[in-house]
């Protein structure tokens, strides 16, 4: 979480931490963000909420939480939604923004089942839809310039993810296998720069 504002103490500047938000904070958040995205690029709405326009978490911190949710089982938006509300609340954050996350879209999926012998016979329907898919496909473009952007500062970051594009991409391995070694290189190569090993 970025810290708070800087207050005076004498001489020195003490940084405050931000005020954790609430819980209802976190699950309205969520539910507007499952509710209203269609088609996908979710990760890319999270990061404008959370990131830019709240300032819950750092990117850095979002990013690294991106990244444990793409090598962890299920699927991506929701386990970076469960990162994210566990990193501000706890457990009943990750509760808040899980259930947040996909109350909104069960419903909302009932509802349009129910209505889809109706709404299948107007003709913008699809025109829409493939509307709100290319927004939601800019959104992914644009946090996917960003993680190039960071991991083109580290050599390390950037040979893992070559080693990975040539792996799964173009030689066809098994991705779980890939990441594996390619994840505990990576992670042997971060234990090896820490500054606590330079001496």
């Amino acid at each position: 979480m970025r810290p708070g504002p800087f207050e005076s103490n004498g001489h020195l500047l003490v940084s405050v931490p931000a005020p954790r938000p609430s819980i209802f904070a976190i699950f309205s958040v969520f539910f507007r963000i499952g509710l209203f995205s269609f088609g996908g690029g979710l990760t890319g709405w999270v990061y404008r909420e959370v990131v830019v326009v709240r300032e819950w978490l750092s990117e850095d911190e979002f990013m690294s939480g991106l990244a444990m949710s793409q090598i962890l089982p299920g699927t991506n938006i929701s386990n970076l939604s469960i990162y994210i509300g566990q990193k501000l609340r706890g457990v009943l954050g990750a509760g808040a923004a899980i259930v947040g996350l996909l109350s909104g879209p069960f419903f909302a999926v009932i509802a349009v089942a129910s209505a889809y012998g109706a709404l299948k016979t107007l003709t913008f329907t699809e025109a829409a839809m493939d509307g709100v898919a290319a927004a939601a496909i800019g959104m992914l473009l644009v946090i996917i310039h960003r993680g190039a952007r960071r991991t083109t500062r580290n050599p390390a970051a950037f040979a893992a993810l070559v080693a990975t594009f040539v792996c799964v991409g173009l030689l066809h391995w098994s991705l779980p296998l890939v990441t594996a070694g390619v994840g505990s290189l990576s992670v042997l190569a971060a234990w090896f720069r820490r500054p606590s090993n330079a001496g």
